[in-house]
């Protein structure tokens, strides 16, 4: 994840420098100088027309300081080659389409039909929710749990979801996570005291990426569907929602009332939560966090539907990341 967020950023910092494109390059002042000399003596003020006359009558073999400067401009642009007018409406238009997520650089799989609606689900979670209740009580469960408390709830509660995980990787045909996940499950249930004690680790069964069968529809062909935002929950497509609700018929999933789900939720959330505090630079640096959100958590989504496979997705973001500096470089 850390890792899409990196590529994102770079693209999204390559935004915001392009924002100014006035700022990144000297004033053209070949047609500035132009334009200005079309006016008539009678467009000009007194002064101006007087400072005119003065000049001209100055000897030639002076040369005025706007001259110096423009001498100085047109050795700078000889340094650094031609400047092409068209170059910042090119490069402005590749940069949007990373931004708006449009077009060859785009997200694959990003569907947001109500992105009206989901906007303003985002900027009360953004701007309400997030500062003055999710951050401040993640922080303070995170701060003055005891660590083996913490430990000890998160480990019990990653128990509950090896089965799921189990059934969905034999899905995904990956034989190897299958055992892995039935191996922790039977090991941690019963030597490590209901999975609050994470033995299989210490064992050196280390734990896969959990899967869900939301997962298992995308590795299939099922496209995500539609983006949803929600206030307090986050982000969610139509294929993860009903991906949970199949992956809630498992045991001991199953066996879990409504507010001992819950319980599970608001927990695994604080976690996930205290664990992005250092991320928030950079969505706050962002263009639109929204968008910066969105096409974040779709390309994580993507990434799972490939089976967590981490070398196929570096390769992806490297061909992807050349192919849209190669295309800079081209304008």
């Amino acid at each position: 994840m850390k890792k899409h967020l990196f590529t994102l950023a770079i693209l999204l910092t390559l935004t915001a420098c392009a924002q100014s494109p006035d700022e990144q390059y000297p004033e053209d002042l070949t047609s500035s100088g132009q334009a200005s000399s079309d006016l008539t003596a009678s467009e000009m003020s007194p002064v101006e027309a007087t400072s005119d006359e003065q000049a001209s009558s100055a000897p030639s073999n002076i040369e005025s300081p706007a001259s110096e400067n423009a001498m100085a401009d047109d050795s700078a642009m000889d340094e650094f080659g031609d400047y092409d007018a068209n170059y910042d409406e090119d490069l402005a238009a590749v940069l949007e389409e990373v931004e708006q997520g449009e077009g060859e650089y785009a997200v694959p799989g990003v569907y947001d039909p109500f992105e009206g609606f989901n906007r303003a689900m985002w900027d009360l979670n953004y701007d309400y929710l997030d500062p003055y209740l999710v951050r401040p009580v993640s922080l303070a469960y995170v701060d003055y749990t005891p660590s083996f408390i913490r430990t000890g709830i998160k480990n019990f509660l990653a128990n509950l979801d090896e089965p799921a995980s189990m059934v969905n990787s034999a899905l995904m045909l990956n034989g190897e996570e299958t055992v892995r996940h039935f191996n922790r499950f039977w090991i941690n249930s019963t030597f490590g005291v209901f999975g609050l004690i994470d033995i299989a680790s210490a064992a050196d069964i280390r734990k896969p990426v959990d899967k869900q069968f939301g997962d298992t529809m995308g590795k299939y062909g099922v496209a995500n569907g539609p983006y949803f935002m929600f206030p307090v929950y986050g982000p969610l497509t139509l294929r993860e929602g009903a991906g949970d609700v199949v992956d809630g018929l498992y045991l001991p999933l199953s066996a879990l009332s409504f507010w001992q789900s819950l319980g599970k939720w608001a927990f695994e959330g604080m976690e996930d939560r205290a664990a992005l505090v250092k991320q928030e630079a950079i969505l706050k640096d962002s263009p639109d966090s929204y968008i910066f959100t969105r096409d974040a958590y779709i390309q994580n989504k993507n990434f799972r539907a490939t089976g967590g496979n981490d070398e196929m997705l570096e390769l992806e973001d490297e061909a992807y990341l050349d192919d849209f500096l190669d295309e800079i470089d081209g304008l």
